[in-house]
């Protein structure tokens, strides 16, 4: 399957071109959330040689993460599909995460800084090259999760949330993953496609596990008008 995958869920964006296991291409970029000038540069660049035509879908992490992130990510991959035809997938970012550690034993704790004290997390656990999903990708405090991790032997900690949610862990069975298989990615988009679901680009959605700052604060305002 020739797939384009994008990533840019976080900080980091992302593109890769592959073909099944095969990485043709892929470019990754770490300089803020400026992914509204840089994505569909980046994008071009991994195709170059390739035409969208050619492509048999295009995978995009559609959430958690930047909520404004997020939403470039998803339209991009809509503008690509639309005309082309193209089909989607939808792939969390936090399992992308656990892409990075396939030859690992052990359990990926991916964490997505969702401020307000909490992290977007799910559990992964890597043995023999295959990756499991432990728990639904979810908002959880530091300390809840600190606590569930204690049943796991070997855990490693991954993803843009990874440095500040570890400089306060304090248990002897978590590691910090290094700095080359931190964060999410175009490539670790394209792993966690390979066995999901292609849907049309009219259902392909932005994934939100609580509002954001803005339809928080609209909430707020109408209840104080209400009273």
């Amino acid at each position: 399957m020739l797939l384009l995958s994008v990533e840019s869920s976080a900080v980091t964006a992302s593109a890769a071109l592959t073909d099944g296991n095969r990485v043709i291409k892929s470019e990754l970029i770490n300089n803020g959330l400026t992914h509204s000038e840089t994505l569909l540069p980046l994008i071009e660049r991994v195709m170059q040689g390739y035409s969208y035509s050619e492509l048999d879908a295009v995978a995009v992490s559609a959430g958690p993460g930047s909520f404004t992130g997020v939403r470039i990510g998803v339209a991009t991959v809509k503008g690509i599909a639309f005309p082309n035809n193209l089909p989607c997938i939808s792939v969390s970012p936090l399992e992308a995460v656990a892409y990075n550690f396939i030859h690992e034993n052990a359990v990926i704790c991916a964490v997505m800084d969702a401020r307000r004290m909490q992290f977007y997390n799910a559990l992964f656990s890597v043995k023999n090259g295959k990756v499991t999903r432990l728990c639904k990708d979810r908002a959880i405090s530091a300390q809840a999760l600190e606590d569930e991790l204690a049943q796991y032997d070997r855990v490693i900690v991954a993803g843009d949330g990874a440095k500040l949610f570890y400089s306060s862990l304090n248990a002897d069975n978590c590691e910090l993953a290094p700095e080359e298989l931190m964060y999410q990615s175009g490539t670790g988009i394209a792993a966690a496609a390979q066995d999901k679901q292609k849907i049309p680009a009219s259902a392909l959605m932005p994934v939100y596990l609580r509002p954001s700052q803005a339809e928080r604060e609209l909430k707020l305002k109408r209840k104080s008008e209400e009273k």
